[in-house]
């Protein structure tokens, strides 16, 4: 009986994000095959691409934190350690490593990178790719409107451990600190072996990320692009001149911001024919009605708006509910509690935390002037876009989308089968295919 010889496999782990599923990435499965079928899937040292989609952090599972979410993603069943033993049975070696993660995604990858690092994993598989697409890598920002600060407010309270971390008010460590600043820690001589995200991200030779230059209302600009300045900010009010890769199109080549306002820009008046045909109700894009039914839709406002809102807050109260509940059970059933980093991180700060002394995470925030549109950024998250943009080999991409209500879906076409629209993503993701090293 004839056996063929090993294969050496370079493995790729797609996450999703909030809420979603791996079918969330059916495009990017889809397109990174073809074109790595197109271009033969086998490097030229006999190494193939094997691409595994995380399955088993789904749903209302997404609730439970990042840190729940990564150690599932790397240990639970039909996952990360799993999947390389189930491999090797068939006679495969997975010798290269790469991850990419779209949204929430990108912080479970993060953490994944983390356990990975802690396990040795690095010593005898060799780090490729590491990518995001709009990835709130520095938290989720508070904005001076309404809506932004009480989802601020709701956020940690509904999404259960995830929001907590998504707004930074978690104490994932002894030493009072984040998990997301954890996670951004370089750490410091000699006590850099704790800082084993950092230091396991730093082993990728090709780091990229990709952001939403506008209408993303759930990542927006500036944590999915790590920056303290969003130069798309009044981009409704001002010309802006795109200049798209012609390739990949909505990925940006370059842009420019006129300093005056645009003269395209018109505000249509209230109640005007041109307001009633335009009109767009604050409803999911698969129930935006045309006119005439988008002026019902405007009378039954007062009664549906306030329905929707109470629906959306009792569904996401009952899941944060579960969610507690199953982090408590987990917490108090995990029989590798020694294993898990958060154990680690305890331990090792308990040792050092009378002697490390880091004054800028304790200065006060730092003062600065807001417009109408510029969000609270922390001093913690400050350090985190400094410390994350010192990575020499990260490299930053912008999708332009315009004329969409929220571009998260659309940047990596999450939807294409219900919603047309999103087909525009296929060119960032051909743009991830064709960076993807082997």
């Amino acid at each position: 009986m004839s056996t063929r010889s090993t294969r050496n496999v370079h493995l790729l782990v797609l996450i999703h994000g909030m809420w979603g599923s791996p079918s969330n990435l059916a495009s990017m499965h889809r397109i990174i095959e073809e074109t790595r079928i197109q271009e033969s899937s086998v490097d030229p040292d006999g190494t193939t691409l094997h691409v595994m989609l995380a399955e088993t952090n789904q749903a209302e599972s997404t609730y439970d934190g990042i840190d729940w979410g990564g150690e599932r993603v790397a240990t639970e069943a039909s996952h990360i350690f799993q999947e390389i033993e189930r491999l090797e049975e068939q006679g495969d070696k997975v010798t290269r490593f790469s991850v990419t993660g779209y949204s929430l995604g990108g912080l479970l990858a993060r953490y994944v990178v983390g356990i990975l690092n802690q396990r040795k994993f690095f010593v005898t598989v060799t780090p490729v790719n590491f990518n995001t697409i709009a990835t709130p890598h520095i938290g989720l920002l508070t904005y001076p409107s309404f809506l932004s600060r009480l989802g601020s407010l709701l956020g940690p309270r509904l999404l259960s451990r995830t929001g907590e971390q998504f707004y930074g008010v978690d104490k994932w460590s002894n030493t009072g600190k984040s998990l997301l600043e954890v996670m951004a820690d370089p750490g410091k001589e000699p006590f850099v072996y704790q800082r084993v995200f950092f230091q396991g991200l730093k082993l990728f030779p090709h780091i990229r990320i990709y952001a939403n230059a506008v209408n993303d209302l759930t990542v927006p600009f500036m944590t999915a692009h790590v920056d303290l300045d969003d130069p798309f900010l009044n981009h409704d009010a001002h010309e802006l001149i795109v200049d798209y890769d012609d390739e990949y199109f909505p990925v940006i080549k370059s842009f420019t911001v006129a300093d005056t306002p645009s003269l395209k820009h018109k505000t249509v008046r209230l109640f005007t024919w041109e307001w009633f045909k335009s009109y767009n109700p604050p409803l999911p894009p698969r129930f935006q009605p045309s006119f005439p039914f988008n002026i019902i839709s405007l009378a039954l406002l007062p009664i549906i708006f306030p329905a929707f809102i109470s629906l959306a807050i009792l569904r996401l109260s009952i899941a944060s509910h579960h969610s507690r509940s199953r982090i408590k059970l987990l917490e108090s059933e995990d029989t590798s509690a020694t294993e898990r980093l958060v154990h680690i991180f305890g331990q090792l700060e308990h040792k050092v935390e009378n002697i490390v002394v880091d004054i800028v995470d304790n200065s006060s925030a730092i003062s600065y002037q807001e417009n109408t549109k510029t969000p609270r950024v922390t001093a913690a998250q400050r350090k985190m876009v400094a410390v994350l943009n010192s990575l020499p080999q990260l490299k930053k991409e912008r999708a332009y989308i315009p004329n969409v209500r929220n571009s998260h879906a659309a940047i990596i076409a999450r939807d294409v089968k219900n919603f047309e629209f999103h087909k525009i993503g296929e060119g960032v993701l051909r743009h991830w295919a064709d960076a993807f090293v082997m």
